[in-house]
């Protein structure tokens, strides 16, 4: 038979990088492995968890305001100290960091680097516009100034002419001899404040001295312009340059829309004539009544216009109303009092009193228990609450009869009225006029009170009619001024003279009936021209 032989294993070739299966450990070695890393995490939890435990029980920042000097205390005052050292060892710092130059700058670039940068020119700095002096500049022993220095000065109200003409640099001298010549053409007082004063001061006669005045130039009035100017003899003289002005009136005539003021500035109205107009037409004749929407308003105003362009309006000297084709008002400006007077010669038209003070009334005209004597009589006036020391005023224009103490009454004034009527003021602190004076209506009499028989501060008014006593409520009158004679006729031609002038006529450019006074903007222009006029060319 043959021989049998046992079957080998195929051998099996595996890839030497292949990672190796792991395999358990087995036996009495892995078992106690497994144990020691079981007991190691258990401690180690165990740890962890007594560590937070006595974290959580441990007071690290306890309240130093409370048990002040124990060993807690000091403990959490420890602990704030160390925390704050801490704090301070990491504390930054904040000093520049230097740093090394870009480029290594010779003595040629510095000096060309500094003639570039921006410094005040007191200290001597130079810019990129103005270069540094090289070595090739020559320093000149006297530096050239300009031939003529030309400013402008505004006189104030407090201002003299001399003290302007000092403060722009003229001198004494010459500043008194300008102020001198001027007053010769008007007086120094009449030149109103804001006035522009144009002032021209030559070059020095000698280093260090102060310049000349050449020339003073200003618009002394409207009308005239003056200037002083340096002839060729080295003397100051004064030049009148008058203008010509146009005293047109200006007429502005529109139709009243909603709003009156809106209507006449589209007109071209300035805004004080319009309200002088309303001021006018309301002392005349009720607003609401006297202008409504639809009707033509008419108005004249004072005007003046310069040959030199400028324009000025001034006040009111005509207010009309027209409705449906007919002038239903004609006002206008008469005397020396400024006072609007109608076509027919009336005059303002002055309705009602004016209340003495601005208060309350407290007791009224009647029969009443007296808060002093304490028996009825009769209460012969009106009361009015008032603090004291409020103004008292005049109810309208009368004379003073009477003004001293008036036993009950204290300090009193007593007016006389026309018509017979006649005002009595009580309890006065202070008088402000004195017997014999005429005063105005809203005009100061006195101050309100308590002297007498009094309570209190107040105002005890009373008025007379024929020496009887009345209720100073129940009065409500009428006063006007009247024209008559040969007022009355120069008033009316007047009126017939001003409502032909052409409504906008003013309006336009003027026309000078000679030539302009020359004003050369060539300095050799103004130059020829001083010279003309010192030949009294």
């Amino acid at each position: 038979m043959p021989e049998t032989q046992d079957a080998q294993p195929t051998d099996i070739q595996q890839d030497d990088s292949a990672p190796a299966q792991f395999r358990e450990p087995v036996g009495k070695a892995a078992g106690g492995a497994r144990a020691r890393l079981a007991s190691f995490a258990r401690s180690g939890t165990r740890i962890a968890r007594d560590g937070i435990a006595r974290l959580e029980q441990a007071d690290l920042a306890p309240d130093l305001a409370q048990n002040i000097g124990s060993a807690r205390w000091f403990r959490g005052a420890a602990t704030f100290l160390s925390l704050t050292a801490v704090a301070l060892a990491f504390w930054p710092d904040f000093s520049p960091l230097e740093a090394a130059p870009a480029l290594r700058l010779d003595d040629r670039t510095r000096e060309e680097f500094r003639s570039q940068t921006i410094m005040p020119l007191a200290l001597g700095g130079d810019t990129g516009a103005r270069m540094a002096a090289s070595a090739l500049v020559r320093p000149l022993r006297d530096a050239p100034e300009r031939p003529q220095l030309e400013s402008t000065a505004t006189f104030g109200r407090s201002d003299s002419l001399a003290g302007i003409l000092a403060r722009q640099g003229v001198g004494q001298s010459d500043a008194e001899r300008a102020a001198q010549l001027v007053a010769q053409a008007i007086s120094l007082e009449e030149i109103e404040p804001g006035t522009q004063i144009d002032v021209t001061l030559g070059r020095r006669t000698d280093p260090g001295r102060q310049r000349p005045l050449d020339e003073l130039r200003f618009r002394a009035r409207f009308d005239l312009s003056l200037a002083v100017a340096r002839g060729s003899d080295g003397n100051l003289s004064l030049i009148r340059e008058p203008i010509e002005v146009d005293e047109t009136p200006l007429r502005l005539r529109g139709t009243v829309g909603e709003s009156l003021y809106r209507s006449a500035r589209a007109a071209g109205a300035p805004a004080s004539a319009i309200q002088a107009y309303l001021k006018a037409l309301g002392d005349h004749e009720d607003l609401d009544k006297a202008l409504q929407a639809g009707d033509t308003f008419d108005m004249i105003v004072s005007y003046r216009r310069a040959a030199t362009g400028e324009r000025q309006a001034g006040r009111l000297l005509y207010a009309g109303i027209e409705r449906d084709g007919e002038a239903t008002t004609q006002l206008m400006r008469w005397g020396s009092d400024g006072q609007f007077y109608e076509a027919s010669g009336v005059g303002e038209q002055r309705s009602g009193l004016v209340a003495p003070v601005p208060g309350p009334i407290g007791s009224r005209y009647g029969m009443r228990r007296h808060p002093i004597l304490r028996y009825k009589r009769m209460h012969t006036g009106v009361d009015y609450r008032a603090r004291h020391g409020t103004p008292i005023v005049a109810p309208t224009d009368g004379r003073v009869t009477s003004a001293g103490r008036a036993g009950g009454c204290g300090n009193a004034v007593r007016l006389a009225h026309e018509g017979g009527l006649s005002t009595r003021f009580c309890h006065m602190s202070r008088m402000a006029v004195s017997r014999g004076q005429y005063v105005k209506r809203g005009q100061i009499i006195g101050y309100v009170g308590s002297t007498g028989l009094s309570t209190g501060p107040h105002l005890h008014y009373e008025m007379y009619r024929g020496g009887r006593h009345v209720d100073p409520l129940s009065v409500r009158y009428v006063t006007r001024a009247t024209l008559s004679g040969e007022q009355l006729r120069r008033f009316r031609s007047t009126l017939d003279a001003l409502k032909t002038v052409e409504a906008g006529a003013a309006l336009e450019d003027m026309h000078p009936s000679r030539p302009v006074s020359e004003n050369p903007m060539r300095e050799i222009d103004r130059v020829a021209l001083h010279a003309r006029h010192a030949r009294g060319s």
